[in-house]
């Protein structure tokens, strides 16, 4: 990867990347777009992953216009994509911020010229304080919102900032949580409220508080709802305490919301936002702008049962109004049984942790040949997908099928490049992206 970066920084992609036609001469990233290329018109090397443009300026839409109806902000959460084009497009289409999940992924968004982020986790102690602080010493200019749940990571922060005199002023966002990092009680947030007071400076000092309900949900939905409702009221139930300690002239930010719950965070968190005339709700939902055919599929689906999206006085399908806007385009390989087929394509190249792989559509010698109702992806194997098909299937030997994923977040880190199609599934743009 980084001999990829390196050569994108010179100007050059060539073959070593997925998708890139072997044998072609290198081209500069901006020019891979003007090539007229088609995922399945035989010269592109597969596997590869697209993005359909005008699906994502859909989702983009929908989601912007959805956040202003209710009087929110977002930083939409970049470890999706990692890629610093796509940030910067959801910066120019209204984004508050950007949220990032590490050290490393603020560093390349800072190096890309972004200069406000939510770091939407915490870092660990001493060291990792160090490694912050190196960092930022080289962006003056920067607004970062650091998570932290405890003393000690509250104290390793303040010793890192002042063992140096170079550093931009650190924002620190006290995080409520269920079933994964974050504050369990009203008490420990209290204690750790009082540790951060006692150290404040202009450099460093409380900015809000943040919460993820994601990591709340169980299998049981009424049982998720329950303990999203009470990860939500007890992070909205703080606020006050925190106006009352620090007075009513400093802004603050409440944050929360992924991309399957955010309805959910905008009603429980609203009121109390609404009643803090300083304060600012942020959403951090990332994956919502590139959906799927999986979990986010079903996501979407139970926010239509709770209700749909309110924006600007009517509801609206969420399941209908978002659009996945990813694939992952694959040759047939095998048709070794008559119920069977084997793709080019595996654990190397798609997600798996949320559901497999679903199969759309076949190509034959570069036009759409059928859709594949009633094909199903069943197993995968490092390089191969296992293809259950319909009785008298025909798919052959060098057909490409086009798939819908489940969990872009753990599908676009295979990939280094990302491939805009427009509407006639035409390469009109790429996307590198930066996981490391």
């Amino acid at each position: 990867m980084s001999d990829l970066h390196a050569a994108a920084e010179n100007g050059l992609i060539d073959e070593r990347v997925r998708g890139f036609p072997p044998g072609h001469p290198p081209l500069p990233l901006a020019e891979i777009g003007q090539q007229g290329w088609r995922p399945y018109d035989g010269r592109m090397a597969l596997p590869l992953i697209s993005l359909d443009r005008q699906a994502f300026a859909c989702n983009v839409d929908l989601m912007m216009a959805y956040v202003k109806s209710h009087g929110a902000e977002i930083a939409p959460h970049a470890k999706t994509p990692m890629s610093t084009a796509l940030s910067d497009a959801l910066l120019s289409a209204g984004a508050w911020g950007t949220t990032v999940a590490d050290i490393r992924q603020a560093a390349v968004l800072l190096k890309a010229g972004q200069r406000r982020l939510i770091l939407a986790n915490e870092i660990g102690g001493i060291a990792a304080a160090r490694r912050l602080a190196a960092l930022l010493g080289h962006y003056p200019d920067v607004e970062l919102h650091v998570f932290v749940d405890s003393t000690a990571l509250v104290a390793a922060l303040r010793s890192a900032w002042q063992e140096r005199s170079d550093l931009p002023p650190l924002g620190l966002l006290l995080e409520f949580g269920a079933g994964r990092a974050g504050i369990r009680s009203a008490e420990t947030a209290a204690a750790i409220l009082d540790a951060i007071l006692a150290v404040e400076t202009p450099a460093f000092r409380l900015t809000g508080i943040a919460a993820y309900e994601g990591a709340a949900a169980t299998g049981n939905a009424d049982e998720t709802m329950l303990r999203i409702d009470a990860l939500m009221a007890m992070t909205s139930d703080f606020l006050p305490k925190i106006r009352a300690r620090i007075g009513q002239e400093r802004p603050l930010l409440v944050t929360a919301g992924g991309s399957v719950f955010f309805d959910v965070v905008v009603a429980r968190l609203s009121p109390a936002v609404a009643a803090d005339p300083t304060c600012r709700l942020v959403l951090r939902s990332g994956a919502i702008f590139f959906h799927d055919h999986g979990i986010y599929e079903r996501g979407l689906a139970g926010l239509d049962a709770r209700g749909g999206l309110r924006i600007a006085g009517k509801t609206v399908s969420a399941a209908a109004g978002f659009r996945p806007a990813l694939r992952v385009w694959a040759e047939v390989l095998s048709r070794p049984e008559p119920r069977l087929a084997i793709s080019g394509m595996g654990m190397r190249d798609v997600a798996m942790d949320q559901g497999l792989p679903r199969p759309l559509a076949i190509y034959r010698n570069g036009v759409h040949f059928a859709d594949l109702g009633g094909a199903e992806v069943f197993r995968l194997n490092d390089q191969h997908a296992f293809v259950a098909l319909a009785e008298c299937s025909d798919v052959s030997v060098g057909d490409v099928i086009e798939y819908g994923i489940s969990h872009p977040c753990t599908c676009l880190d295979r990939h280094a490049i990302l491939y805009g199609l427009d509407p006639d599934h035409v390469v009109t743009a790429a996307y590198l992206t930066s996981f490391g």
